[in-house]
């Protein structure tokens, strides 16, 4: 597959060739809703606590006695069915990670990419690199190329400039492509890759 590359200025910058085994796939929802449940559940908390019956600061001893008051049998105060009572199955820390094959992570990255690609979603860009640190310009060069909602991938380092000059614009996230991933390119409705981070991507399916 063929790709034009493109400057920030929206002039031509050659062609590049993109690997139909990592660009090229038929997608599979499916394997994109794992990764992205995968994703989601490994970054909750999971710090969630209530105080249950064990942890009531109220005392332990019987209240009545276990035959002829009249009234039900209960034990102490500390039942969830009383006022100030631990809770019933409340929830307790704990880690909501679910376990994934590394190949069908690998899988669910391409299928990303793939998507990105057969939408017309995907633009390839010489550099990203900027004089200077200036949010207004970027803002408006962004505008130009209609980049509304976009994911930039640089190469290992982002560009000092592009990446604070990009950081306060709604929308527009800045990755480097370590920090690339399936839920942060379905977010965003355009994936830009640098000339650097296409090259990182395909040595890394090699």
């Amino acid at each position: 597959m063929e790709l034009k590359v493109t400057t920030l200025d929206g002039k031509a910058a050659g062609t590049v060739d993109l690997k139909d085994e990592v660009f090229g796939l038929e997608v599979r929802p499916d394997i994109l809703h794992r990764m992205v449940r995968y994703q989601q559940l490994k970054a909750m908390a999971g710090t969630h606590d209530v105080k249950n019956r064990s942890e009531g600061v109220r005392t332990g001893k019987k209240f009545v006695k276990q035959k002829g008051s009249g009234g039900a049998r209960h034990g102490d105060r500390k039942a969830p069915q009383f006022r100030g009572g631990g809770r019933a199955f409340g929830p307790t820390p704990r880690s909501h990670a679910i376990d994934l094959p590394k190949k069908v992570r690998v899988l669910a990255l391409k299928h990303a990419l793939s998507s990105k690609a057969k939408t017309g979603s995907l633009v390839v860009v010489d550099t990203v690199a900027q004089k200077e640190a200036k949010t207004a310009a970027l803002r408006t060069t962004f505008g130009k190329l209609e980049w509304a909602s976009a994911l930039i991938i640089d190469g290992a380092n982002v560009d000092q400039n592009f990446a604070l000059a990009a950081r306060n614009i709604p929308n527009i996230d800045v990755l480097p492509i370590q920090g690339i991933n399936v839920v942060s390119i379905l977010k965003r409705d355009k994936l830009v890759l640098t000339k650097a981070a296409l090259e990182a991507l395909e040595a890394r399916f090699a």
